[in-house]
């Protein structure tokens, strides 16, 4: 690690205060250092991170955290901030197993004032801690922190609506690196500017108003004439802008790089007593040259990874997200009704090299989930055939427009759900175990995972031909290694075999879904070591299932289990549970999965053995499970016997 003069001794915001200007510049630049060097050895957000540095140590010596509550939209810009709030020596263990987290988190720090992950939440929740303290008789301030991009989202539109009818003293300062809001009109406006966001010509303001309304009979009517005046004034130099006509005073663009000028700016957002935007701009990677000139490629940055991984397997093997980008290219090339769509993750999932090759059928909708399922809707009714991809963590926010907007008139929409199942690095917040038991009930929804290159292609394929809904979900992970029985065509219901023994009996079957089938292979191979024959059979479908076909399959075994990736509870295998019992097929079943709690960052790996779904833990359950049958078995025996 490097050696740093100043950044280890801000163990607190107070410890700010006494710096100069020059420290300050240099704890700027100690702080940039320090994320470079940690992100490229564990991985996480880079470029927003360095574009926040300024303005975070602004805001910490503006305001007295955390009596002062500070929320941070998304919270993937936090970096600065934990390093400033006394996690200085904890920092290297980000997005670690057990370590820091990348995100705003409250069981770290008082700091940290809301627990966040997902985008254009801050302005409801600072207005909700605002209101909720003054209801409290506390006088602390609230301060959202939101960037041009959580701006696009539809939860922050309706906040700032909301709290502009409410009129209380909420700071919101928006954190621009890319868009341009609102631009002023000419030197005279950006003077007048400079000039309003003084603190004289407030406090001047003040007194002029006082004195003009104290002149007997006409006090008021000339007060209101000025004010008649000077918004007549404003209309002429400025150009209206959303906040304004929301009821919120507005001040900038200012450089969120001036740390000087952003504190003078916010003592006087101090003294604001109604809702306030504060417009910073920032450099998005700002202090290192690649992340500056590509913003995008360095949002996520991945940890260093060897050459070669635990498995074996090359480090440039084709990813999942890989796969699609390539499956939909193809699919678009045949078929021009193809329309692509994402929500503001352009390259995260995987249609970068699509929105080259059709700019004219790829569509960013920004950060606007349900708008973009219903969008994608409508163009489904005027023709066309829209692929829209989105992080499963995400699809949560718009469960209500696939069933109404989607399944219900039963448009050929196709959600394509990256990053589902177990998700390293980030956390709660992004985990995707939860889209299964979201979706996989929805009447008419055609819902399957692929897990490598050629099974992807073959769902695009079938999305492409289908009449009506169709998820696909995949994980953040290498594809399946290409073979045969997995080049076979998709059957409505139906999996295929990847491991099947000639000899029927004694033998135990996995169930594997999506991503796990490399675990179940580890599985069947530990246990024909211990002399238990194992079949692996991959699922592929979610919905719909063939039951009938599935309960005669299971029929031939002594054990059959079932492996998923998302949550239990509400799984496919308390799908397939209940289908036994409505068939009254009394079958030796177990189902495995992520428990019902909240899973933290680790890596992929980690996350799977601590869900007890590795090869190993497989084994050594399945093992359990069948020397528990015996047992029961010999016991049932006995028993019989007894009773001649």
């Amino acid at each position: 690690m490097s050696e740093f003069s100043i950044l280890p001794g801000m163990n607190s915001p107070a410890a700010l205060k006494s710096l100069s200007s020059e420290e300050l510049k240099i704890l700027s630049g100690e702080i940039r250092e320090y994320i470079i060097e940690t992100v490229q050895r564990n991985g996480g957000h880079m470029a927003s991170n360095l574009g926040a540095v300024e303005l975070t140590i602004a805001l910490h010596r503006s305001f007295n955290s955390p009596i002062d509550k500070i929320v941070w939209d998304v919270g993937h810009q936090c970096y600065t901030h934990k390093l400033l709030t006394g996690r200085f020596e904890e920092f290297k263990t980000l997005r670690k197993m057990n370590g820091l987290s990348g995100f705003p988190k409250r069981e770290e720090s008082p700091h940290d004032i809301m627990n966040t992950g997902h985008a254009s939440t801050s302005v409801s929740a600072a207005l909700g801690v605002l209101v909720g303290e003054q209801l409290a008789g506390t006088r602390g301030r609230a301060i959202a922190v939101i960037g041009d991009g959580s701006l696009t989202g539809g939860q922050a539109l309706e906040a700032l609506n909301y709290a502009g009818h409410l009129g209380k003293n909420l700071i919101i300062i928006l954190n621009d690196n890319n868009m341009s809001i609102g631009n002023n009109v000419g030197a005279i406006s950006s003077y007048m500017s400079r000039l309003t966001s003084t603190g004289s010509y407030m406090n001047m303001r003040r007194f002029i108003d006082r004195a003009i309304s104290t002149i007997p009979f006409f006090g008021k009517a000339i007060l209101k004439f000025v004010y008649r005046l000077k918004r007549g004034a404003k209309s002429v130099l400025f150009k209206e802008n959303l906040f304004t006509d929301l009821g919120f005073k507005y001040i900038g663009p200012i450089d969120g790089h001036n740390i000087d000028r952003m504190e003078k700016i916010f003592e006087v957002a101090k003294e604001v007593n109604q809702p306030l935007v504060i417009h910073v701009a920032t450099i998005k990677g700002k202090g290192l040259l690649d992340a500056e000139e590509n913003p995008a490629g360095y949002h996520g940055v991945s940890p260093e990874v060897p050459e070669k991984t635990e498995t074996g397997e090359s480090a440039d093997t084709i990813k999942m997200t890989e796969a699609y980008g390539q499956a939909i290219v193809h699919a678009a090339e045949k078929d021009k009704s193809i329309v692509a769509l994402t929500a503001a993750m352009t390259s995260g999932t995987g249609l970068k090299a699509f929105s080259e090759k059709f700019p004219d059928r790829f569509f960013d909708v920004g950060i606007t989930e349900p708008h973009g399922i219903t969008y994608a809707a409508g163009m489904a009714v005027a023709g066309r055939k829209p692929f829209v991809s989105i992080y499963s963590t995400f699809m949560q926010r718009a469960v209500d427009q696939v069933i109404h907007d989607v399944a219900i008139p039963h448009l050929p929409v196709t959600i394509v759900m990256d990053r589902a199942g177990l998700v390293p690095g980030d956390g709660e917040t992004h985990q995707g175990v939860y889209d299964i038991s979201l979706f996989k009930n929805v009447p008419g929804l055609t819902f399957v995972a692929p897990v490598n290159q050629a099974e992807m292609e073959l769902a695009v394929e079938m999305a492409r031909e289908a009449d009506g809904p169709v998820m696909i979900r995949y994980a953040k992970d290498n594809c399946y290694p290409e073979c045969d029985e997995l080049a076979v065509p998709f059957e409505i219901g139906r999996g295929v075999f990847l491991r099947k023994g000639e000899d029927q009996e004694n033998r135990t079957l996995i169930l594997s879904l999506g991503s796990l089938l490399n675990e179940a292979e580890k599985c069947a191979l530990i246990l024909e070591k211990k002399g238990i024959p194992c079949d692996v059979y991959n699922m592929r479908f979610i919905a719909p299932l063939d039951i009938d076909y599935l309960l005669d399959l299971v029929s031939n075994y002594n054990l059959t289990v079932l492996i998923e990736d998302g949550v239990k509870t509400g799984g496919l295998g308390e799908k397939i549970a209940a289908a036994m019992l409505e068939h009254d097929r009394n079958f030796h079943f177990r189902h495995l999965g992520a428990p019902d709690e909240f899973l933290g960052q680790a890596t992929r790996e980690e996350l799977i053995r601590e869900c007890g779904l590795d090869g190993k833990s497989l084994a050594g359950r399945i093992d359990e499970i069948l020397h528990n049958y015996r047992f029961e078995e010999v016991v049932k025996q006995v028993r019989n016997d007894s009773w001649r």
